[in-house]
């Protein structure tokens, strides 16, 4: 009885199982994500710095606050701060559902479907 008290203190967390007599994380436990940023394929290269929108530079634009990846197919895109928005226009006209911040130094990943950040 002990053990489920404490597996349900953890919460949505992991949940841990006992090896021996070491506590040792198992598979991890409903974390509040929904199915397309749990399924999302992982993405840990990161983003040339001087990469470009895809959408601004065949419009001849040069101008975007920050660069957002589709996890999908990997089109580069400008987030909702930039005067065309091809990120979420991407999303719109393919239905890819996740994208990522192709910033340096950020991780974050967007829902569009759900609208929930991972």
């Amino acid at each position: 009885m002990r053990d489920n008290a404490r597996v349900r203190s953890i919460g949505r967390s992991v949940r841990h199982r006992l090896i021996g007599d070491r506590d040792v994380a198992a598979d991890p436990v409903d974390d509040g994500q929904c199915a397309h940023l749990r399924d999302a394929p992982a993405s840990e290269d990161d983003v040339d710095a001087e990469r470009l929108c895809q959408g601004c530079a065949e419009e001849g634009e040069q101008h975007w606050a920050h660069l957002r990846q589709c996890l999908q197919c990997g089109y580069i895109g400008c987030c909702d701060s930039s005067p065309r928005r091809h990120a979420t226009a991407h999303h719109m006209s393919t239905h890819h559902p996740v994208m990522r911040s192709a910033e340096p130094g950020e991780s974050w990943r967007w829902c569009y479907v759900d609208a929930q950040i991972g």
